[in-house]
């Protein structure tokens, strides 16, 4: 990677390891105290699909894309939602005025609001533990590695590698979003 390159943070998630066991919506919440009934990631359970006794489960794990043409930053009358150099996606809350503006732009409806503080929040990308030399709290407690995080523009990081070696798919493709969470196929 050329030094003068900017990080570009991405998630890879591949479907074929996700086991629906919810640790990393826990590991998230409790590193980031979300608010009981809310959630800055989840999982979309898929199916039963086949037939009995071959019946087959699939799940999804999702989050704040930390898209490369985010509709919630020009939504934001506030210019609390922002995009940071490295491609996340970042929330101002002392800017945030709760008009639930930014959640309305987003197609993935990664964004909740928080009653207690009347502001929008949603997945930060653990930047805080990025900065420490640290996964995101949802990498870290996934238990079968389904998910991974890191700098896309750095050819010799594991989700690159991801990237190169299997075929993938983004969400929502046809909105021109550009999301940075690679679905491994």
């Amino acid at each position: 990677m050329s030094k003068n390159k900017n990080k570009r943070y991405a998630f890879v998630i591949d479907l074929s390891k996700c086991i629906d066991c919810n640790a990393c919506m826990v590991g998230c919440k409790a590193e980031n105290g979300v608010p009981v009934g809310h959630h800055r990631i989840w999982v979309y359970e898929h199916g039963p699909e086949g037939k009995f006794p071959n019946l087959k489960m699939s799940f999804e794990p999702g989050n704040c894309m930390h898209c490369e043409n985010p509709p919630c930053v020009d939504a934001c009358p506030t210019e609390a939602t922002y995009k940071e150099e490295n491609g996340i996606i970042a929330i101002n809350p002392d800017r945030c005025i709760g008009c639930k503006a930014c959640m309305v732009a987003c197609p993935y409806q990664a964004r909740y609001y928080d009653e207690k503080k009347s502001k929008v929040d949603k997945c930060s990308f653990c930047e805080h533990r990025l900065k420490a030399g640290l996964d995101t709290a949802c990498v870290h407690t996934c238990m079968t590695g389904a998910r991974q995080a890191g700098d896309i523009n750095d050819p010799k990081s594991e989700v690159s590698k991801l990237l190169a070696k299997h075929k993938h798919h983004v969400k929502l493709k046809e909105k021109g979003t550009n999301p940075a969470i690679y679905y491994i196929d």
